[in-house]
């Protein structure tokens, strides 16, 4: 799912937060018994507020962590076997939890204090790697524990991600879920992509279980800052009816199937999401066998595609501000196709590393507008359940995806693929377009300055 603040400093008392952080607003309640949105105060200069840079700070270190795990995890894999299918199946266990729980964490932060749920998931994951951490320095270290582990990771991290996305919006403004979500984009990319692999990599050289230690030592230090986060972060649920899961992921399901313009988006982007999968899955056969470039030079690509993804973060704020959101949305989308289908017609090292730039900078803009949107739309009750649904949707999507382009390879050859899939993503652009403007007024509504209440 940033760089360092940029303007002029919050002059707003920090009491004075969005929402009240939380407490009870003096205005009328809404039909449905939700509390109506608070009116806060405009930060001076657009700043985005102690409290968004506390959440912040917390997510930047979790991220970092994240990469130096991301990495480690199959370096020591390497060390206890040689065999492809065992040291691939570390991935799988990644993100198979997402498909298995992200709808139940989404109920689950739909319940429980956001806030509290996140530093929770900080401490068991710190647990989790800490665990690990001593099995390396004692010489213990089995693959069936790093499947645990990756496993155990990963089904936290949905709860934890479920939390953040559904807690910003009680930090900022409405106007400012764009300017936010572009900076914990961008410092994700940087700190995952950029960071985390090359000082994860450096700590396994010195000694194995160092990149661990740094990971469970990040865990916990993006924990405790969300002490400092003040305020309370729980949802009130409509109704007095008493809980029951199995009900309020339907509630979930329900709403995002009922709600046209989302329910017309999230279809659109999850198979244009296994499309790109279908591309991105055989780009390093595509950089050996195509281009004919020794297999180390795939990561260049991949450091494109993540400058390209810093760029995205930080531009989306301000794209929107010059250019109707709907618009600016269904750009982003089309450039994907166009540069996946100019890839497979026109194969070379440059249109590559243009079109990986191209493609990581519309995907950040994409990824930043469309959760601003569904933060501000999603009632906030009912926000992890939705946000939920969609990621089961989409990490379904991803996995087969990343089959067909094989299949597709196997048939058609490399180039192929990349035509396919940015033909077929170009056509989901009409659609889209469709939706877009049909419900533009609607997608506009984040321009408004209140708080999405909480």
């Amino acid at each position: 799912m940033d760089t360092t603040p940029q303007g002029v400093a919050d002059t707003v008392p920090e009491d004075t937060g969005p929402a009240s952080a939380g407490l009870p607003s003096s205005t009328p309640p809404q039909a449905g018994g939700q509390a109506a949105p608070a009116e806060l105060p405009v930060p001076a200069s657009g700043g985005l507020g102690r409290r968004f840079w506390l959440l912040f700070a917390s997510s930047t270190v979790s991220n970092l962590g994240d990469g130096i795990g991301r990495i480690a995890l199959p370096l020591l894999a390497v060390t206890l076997t040689r065999d492809p299918v065992l040291v691939a199946a570390l991935s799988s266990l990644a993100f198979l939890p997402w498909v298995l729980f992200a709808i139940v964490s989404g109920a689950l932060v739909d319940r429980l204090d956001r806030r509290k749920a996140m530093i929770v998931a900080q401490f068991a994951r710190t647990a989790v790697v800490g665990l690990l951490t001593a099995a390396v320095l004692t010489g213990h270290a089995a693959m069936w524990m790093l499947y645990v582990a990756a496993f155990a990771l990963g089904t936290i991290e949905t709860l934890y991600d479920n939390a953040v996305h559904s807690l910003l919006p009680s930090v900022v403004r409405r106007d400012q879920l764009e300017k936010a979500n572009g900076r914990v984009e961008a410092a994700a990319v940087v700190t995952d992509s950029f960071l985390g692999a090359p000082v994860g990599s450096a700590l396994f050289v010195v000694a194995a279980a160092m990149p661990f230690m740094a990971n469970s030592v990040g865990f916990l230090l993006a924990g405790a800052l969300l002490f400092l986060l003040p305020g309370r972060y729980r949802t009130e649920p409509a109704g007095d009816r008493p809980a029951n899961l199995r009900r309020e992921i339907g509630e979930g399901v329900r709403w995002l199937w009922n709600h046209k313009p989302l329910r017309g988006i999230t279809l659109i982007g999850a198979f244009s999401a296994g499309m790109n999968q279908a591309a991105m899955a055989v780009l390093v056969l595509f950089v050996v066998d195509v281009l004919r470039l020794p297999a180390a030079a795939f990561g260049w690509f991949a450091l494109a595609s993540g400058v390209g993804g810093v760029v995205g973060g930080l531009v989306a704020p301000m794209l929107v501000r010059r250019w109707p959101r709907a618009a600016v949305m269904a750009v982003a989308m089309t450039v994907g196709g166009i540069g996946f289908t100019l890839v497979g017609i026109f194969p070379s090292v440059p249109m590559l590393a243009v079109a990986a730039t191209a493609i990581g900078c519309s995907l950040l803009v994409w990824n930043v507008l469309i959760m601003s949107v569904r933060q501000a739309l999603v009632p906030p009750h009912l926000f992890g359940r939705v946000l939920g649904a969609i990621r089961t949707l989409l990490w379904g999507l991803i996995p087969l995806g990343a089959l067909a382009g094989g299949l597709l390879a196997g048939a058609f050859g490399l180039r192929a693929v990349f035509m396919i899939s940015g033909c077929v993503m170009l056509a989901l652009m009409v659609p889209l377009c469709w939706v877009l403007w049909r419900h533009r007024d609607l997608i506009n509504t984040l321009r408004e300055s209140r708080t999405v209440d909480t």
